[in-house]
């Protein structure tokens, strides 16, 4: 599954953006201030729309008004995201429809939508369509025979604020559904705190992946050793060559039913336990374990990898990075760092620019001197540094 486009109507900064033929791997620069967390807010939106209700998750960024692009309070907030998935072992181009707006002082969804085409031609079939709390969804969409073969179910939700995949994506019979259903609760979107990621971790915590703050990278990495030793050793290998020093890291159960992480220095006796270590050596390591997933999520979302990295080892991240996406993973990363960008491609690397209050949203491929430097042999870092990305700057 690969998200293709992603258009946003009156979302804070983006009151109106379209992003199309987004790839595996994406990376967004752009000045302070200019949306790139605004950007990967969209997914943790729509998670937190699923986890929870449109109105909860409204809440928690200060309400509707705060949400809504300024001046448009009056005007709905729309989503939409283009994906691709096979259904009857065919990639389709799937898209995913959402309004949300404002019905007698309470918060709707007036529409949620989700259409393909059912064959090569004609126009995207509605296999879900809901507004206002009520709607259909089709049961048997793998039939493309004949349209009126299809089984719509009438379905009326428990309130107007709920989506209606939250419910109907819940059913294997809803293919599309509970597809995206699935892509949106195995989303990624890090904030990772070193803080949270030190000291020792109870045992019987989550470890299947690591959590969005790092705050159970332990368990975590004590399930790759002892489930996954190759994928272990690997990151390992990955560590020796990064950190100066490193010559072993192990997880070590305690008496009391805790995990804790220790790093040794092949020039001391005794290993480091992890809250004595530097921040970067625990951001890298948190970094591999998470790449190095053996169950990868669809898609990370990474703001700015680079702090507390070491500039040089920026550009072996952005190929993990690659690696991650190329294996069916989706990566989205912010960046600020002409390093971190000098491995990038000219096709991977949009740039935001805020113009009279609102953002817009440029790609580097679609810049002709940039495109032309970079088939000169230049690096889009250089070229970001040196303020080839038009508007980027702050003012």
């Amino acid at each position: 599954m690969k998200i293709e486009s992603i258009k946003l109507l009156n979302y804070k900064l983006f009151q109106d953006v379209y992003i199309s033929d987004i790839p595996r791997f994406c990376v967004i620069v752009g000045a302070n201030g200019t949306g790139k967390s605004t950007l990967f807010d969209v997914f943790g939106f729509l998670k937190d729309c699923l986890t929870f209700n449109v109105s909860k998750a409204l809440q928690s960024r200060g309400g509707f008004n705060e949400v809504v692009s300024r001046g448009h309070a009056k005007e709905d907030i729309q989503i939409e995201i283009q994906y691709r998935m096979p259904i009857t072992e065919i990639e389709r181009l799937i898209t995913f429809h959402l309004e949300i707006g404002m019905v007698n002082g309470q918060i709707c969804v007036k529409r949620e939508i989700l259409r393909y085409k059912r064959g090569p031609y004609g126009s995207p079939y509605h296999f879900l369509d809901f507004a206002n709390g009520s709607g259909f969804a089709i049961t048997n969409e793998e039939d493309f025979k004949k349209e009126q073969e299809l089984n719509r179910e009438k379905q009326t939700l428990s309130s107007q604020d709920m989506l209606a995949i939250k419910g109907i994506g819940q059913f294997q019979r809803f293919k599309a559904a509970s597809a995206f259903r699935q892509l949106i609760e195995n989303w990624h979107v890090s904030d990772f705190h070193i803080n949270f990621a030190r000291g020792s971790k109870d045992i019987a915590g989550y470890a299947d992946h690591l959590s969005v703050t790092g705050d159970n990278l332990q368990l975590v990495a004590n399930n790759l050793y002892e489930n996954h030793r190759d994928i272990f050793l690997d990151i390992l290998k990955q560590m020796k060559q990064r950190v100066p020093g490193i010559s072993e890291i192990e997880p070590e159960p305690t008496r009391d039913g805790r995990i804790l992480l220790k790093f040794k220095d092949g020039s001391f006796k005794d290993p480091f336990i992890d809250r004595y270590v530097s921040d970067g050596t625990i951001k890298m390591f948190a970094y591999l374990v998470l790449l190095y997933d053996p169950s990868p999520f669809p898609l990370l979302c990474i703001e700015e990898p680079e702090n507390q990295l070491y500039p040089k080892l920026l550009w072996e991240l952005a190929e993990e990075f690659r690696d991650y996406a190329n294996r069916g993973g989706q990566v989205f990363v912010s960046t600020h760092s002409p390093e971190f960008l000098n491995a990038t491609r000219l096709e991977e690397v949009f740039w935001l620019i805020k113009e009279d209050g609102y953002t817009k949203v440029n790609r580097a491929q679609d810049d002709s001197q940039i495109t032309a430097y970079m088939e000169q042999g230049d690096q889009m870092g250089y070229l970001w540094d040196q303020g080839f990305f038009v508007g980027a700057d702050p003012q």
